[in-house]
């Protein structure tokens, strides 16, 4: 390997955005591309083969979508890559729910809809920096 080039950007921590709208997926990585490599997945199963293709420091999922919802996702996710961070996206704050999810997926946190992007931003960098 050659050594980094002085001139070149840092390297971004990788991150996954799942989300089943199209327009959360792209504010979400917009706002957070600075920042991070993000790659998006619009369902569970498209967020499951991307994990077999690459790591990431954080997921990021939407809890209810068509097809497999993030929490349960994330509880895959947990089982073959627990050195990932996980943040769970929710519109509904059932406290059970919520209890049950953040000990279920080892969750690094949960996020209420709507999320401020300022809080988005600030969580995922908590979250990667922790996946050190």
């Amino acid at each position: 390997m050659h050594p980094p080039d002085s001139n070149s950007a840092p390297v971004k921590d990788p991150i996954l955005i799942v989300d089943d709208e199209e327009s959360i997926l792209l504010v979400f990585e917009s706002a957070l591309s600075s920042y991070f490599d993000v790659t998006t997945a619009s369902s569970a199963r498209a967020a499951d083969f991307i994990l077999q293709k690459k790591r990431f420091k954080v997921v990021v999922a939407d809890h209810l979508m068509p097809g497999g919802n993030g929490m349960s996702f994330l509880v895959r996710a947990r089982e073959e890559f627990p050195e990932m961070q996980r943040i769970l996206v929710t519109g509904y704050m059932k406290p059970e729910m919520l209890i049950r999810s953040v000990n279920e997926a080892a969750l690094f946190r949960y996020l209420l809809k709507p999320v401020p992007l300022a809080e988005l931003i600030r969580v995922v960098q908590a979250a990667a920096a922790a996946a050190n």
